[in-house]
């Protein structure tokens, strides 16, 4: 091969992977030995069982179709474009092609000789893990991929290295309060805790006539020298204040301020305009501002969302929220870990907006704090898997009462549920576009009409009631009363179990999705709107597992797992039979949960539509990888519950 060519083939190569891991040298010695072949339309490369030639290809122009045959019929398993990989079996095992490939149009490519490309596989891992990652076109997923896929996909990324997420981020991310809480020495301790209580802080400076710093009394001084050492409320503040106390400019070094804070074992550190005592108070440093301009670790988050009333602050530290997630996502963080500490913050959220609401109504609907009752999140929050702040779907169960209270006690839990949708939406949340939501009449009921909508759902299952079945046998208690949620789960098992033919619903239901295998490019795209040309991945790949994973712990009659892919790890203990199949699941719903949250933290949406074509080959290839085990568990669940012979 001249030289020109040779290089003309370099260039193509080094923009696909796993050329793209070569080095210069070792992607000139693969060009030299690349032989060019063009195939007309409809031509046959090679047929299925066909012995492995002594090469693989790479697709320079033209399009190639990848297609079995099952009971005689032709099933397209991928269509191949610029760049991919295929007819690898040749390189990794010498086996008979599994597969056959035929150009859809005039195609040229390149073949690759295994024999100048045995080394390199050996010697590069990243290469290695493209293809053990079944990365390669047409590669049918085994069992390891998906393993494979998870860790190739931090292999092959640019991760972030943002370590202002764990340590301290700079001068500019200090937090101090510029409102300085202030008192006169001719107060007495009543007085100043009251101004205390008033504005909610936990500190007051005693300053002179001209605003200079005297001393400072925090919550810990009224405890340990007031209430403890059984002084008066008359006291005068300046007999119980620390002084003098220790002041600093505020445009000291973070580092002067943080030293000086544990060396002298402060909890607040005054700011004066020259700082000194003899200048006028301009802010105060605590120790929780410290701790929140540490970063947006998991701790720092909670403890910061634990010691706020204000639903605008609230919604800050979820923005911060969605920075740690963002790092962790990228980092590969185990999905089980990134969704716990998520679902944390949001359930604090939550139950933070109850408690104020509680004391909001608490006046107006006087008595109604002695009325059990339970909040519930539903849906993706309900199984713990809302990592972005997309639709809210939630509800309230409140105890049963008498007829004559029951219109009051509506009203009230309706007016909490307004106020808790309301301060949700303040934090980012979205609204349910079908209004599945607490402050919706009809999923504000007492246990007895909820017990009556499952049950109607389950002894007459309409299409209406299925899709309700889906999102409303999802619910976690997040506040309250924990037991009406967990007699409402039993009321749903005992129903099912004089009604099984309700899981065949479920089961048709779950089959309503099929994987988008054997289309072009593999993905079922959005055919018009404003998602045109988009790949639904709630749609086609997480709701099938979300619903197969639901129908088969329901199954099992299995209480208290909402989350999909710890349904599927209880499932490998409930069907030893289905192991592999199982764990291949989880691993797939965990993937997709990942790259939809990445999507939407990029995108700043919901992630729920992506461009196939701004994913990248990597990307693209460990999407459809999911697909595979989609459409096993669905072959199974057709075949369980016979849903081809059930008119349901």
């Amino acid at each position: 091969m001249s030289n020109v060519i040779a290089n003309r083939v370099k260039e193509f190569l080094k923009r696909f992977p796993p050329f793209s891991f070569l080095t210069e040298e070792a992607l000139g010695e693969v060009s030299q030995g690349v032989v060019i072949r063009y195939f007309g339309k409809d031509e046959l490369l090679f047929s299925k069982g066909d012995p492995a030639q002594p090469y693989f290809f790479v697709l320079k122009e033209g399009s190639i179709s990848l297609v079995d045959y099952i009971e005689q019929e032709e099933k397209i398993v991928e269509v191949c474009d610029e760049g991919d990989v295929f007819g690898v079996l040749a390189l990794l095992g010498k086996r008979p092609y599994r597969l056959t490939a035929k150009t859809l149009e005039d195609s040229l490519l390149y073949a690759i000789p295994v024999a100048s490309f045995d080394k390199i596989l050996t010697e590069n891992s990243r290469v290695a893990l493209y293809f053990a990652a079944g990365f390669a076109s047409g590669q049918v997923v085994v069992r390891t991929d998906l393993s494979q896929s998870q860790r190739a996909r931090t292999e092959f990324s640019e991760i972030s290295k943002d370590n202002g997420l764990l340590i301290f981020t700079g001068q500019s991310d200090l937090n101090f309060s510029k409102d300085v809480l202030t008192c006169g020495p001719e107060l007495t301790i009543q007085q100043a805790a009251k101004k205390m209580a008033d504005t909610g802080v936990g500190s007051i400076v005693i300053v002179n006539e001209t605003n200079h710093p005297l001393g400072i009394i925090t919550d810990k001084d009224l405890r340990n020298r007031l209430v403890a050492q059984g002084k008066s409320f008359e006291t005068p503040v300046t007999e119980l204040m620390t002084s003098p106390v220790l002041t600093k400019k505020k445009d000291a070094l973070f580092s002067e301020l943080y030293l000086t804070m544990i060396k002298f074992r402060l909890h607040h550190l005054i700011f004066t305009e020259d700082g000194t005592d003899q200048s006028p108070v301009v802010g105060i440093l605590s120790d929780h501002d410290i701790l929140l301009s540490q970063g947006n670790s998991p701790a720092v988050l909670i403890h910061a969302l634990m010691n706020t009333w204000e639903i605008s602050e609230m919604g800050k530290l979820r923005d911060r929220a969605e920075k740690l997630l963002f790092y962790y996502l990228e980092n590969e963080v185990s999905m089980d870990f990134v969704a716990n500490i998520i679902t944390e913050i949001n359930d604090i959220i939550i139950q933070r907006i109850i408690q104020l609401t509680q004391r909001k109504l608490a006046d107006e609907y006087p008595g109604m704090e002695q009325v059990k009752f339970c909040f519930l999140s539903l849906g993706s929050e309900g199984r713990e898997e809302q990592l972005l702040r997309t639709d809210l779907d939630n509800a309230i169960v409140f105890e049963d009462v008498v007829q004559e209270k029951l219109e009051r006690t509506q009203a009230y839990f309706l007016r909490l549920g307004e106020e808790v949708v309301e301060g949700l939406l303040c934090c980012g949340f979205q609204a349910c576009p079908a209004d599945m939501m607490a402050n919706n009449i009809r999923w504000c009921q007492p246990l007895a009409q909820w017990k009556q909508y499952f049950s109607d759902w389950i002894l007459t299952p309409s299409q209406k009631a299925v899709l309700h079945a889906t999102i409303f046998f999802d619910f976690r208690p997040i506040y309250g009363t924990k037991s009406l949620a967990e007699e409402m789960s039993q009321h749903i098992y005992e129903e099912i179990g004089e009604k099984k033919i309700f899981l065949n619903f479920l089961a048709k239901n779950a089959l309503l999705n099929p994987p988008p295998l054997g289309f072009f490019r593999n993905f079922i795209v959005e055919k018009s709107g404003e998602q045109k040309d988009k790949f639904d991945i709630k749609l086609r790949a997480m709701m099938p597992l979300t619903d197969i994973a639901r129908l088969l712990v329901l199954s099992h009659r299995v209480i208290g797992v909402n989350n999909t892919y710890k349904r599927f790890e209880k499932l490998i203990e409930l069907e030893p039979n289905h192991t592999e199949l199982m764990q291949e699941a989880g691993k797939a719903y965990e993937i997709l949960m990942r790259m939809r949250a990445i999507e939407g933290l990029k995108n700043n949406s919901s992630g729920r539509y992506i461009s196939p074509e701004a994913l990248g080959k990597l990307q693209r290839q460990l999407l459809k990888n999911t697909f595979s085990p989609i459409d096993e568990l669905q072959k199974m669940i057709k075949v369980r519950f016979q849903t081809d012979f059930f008119a349901g």
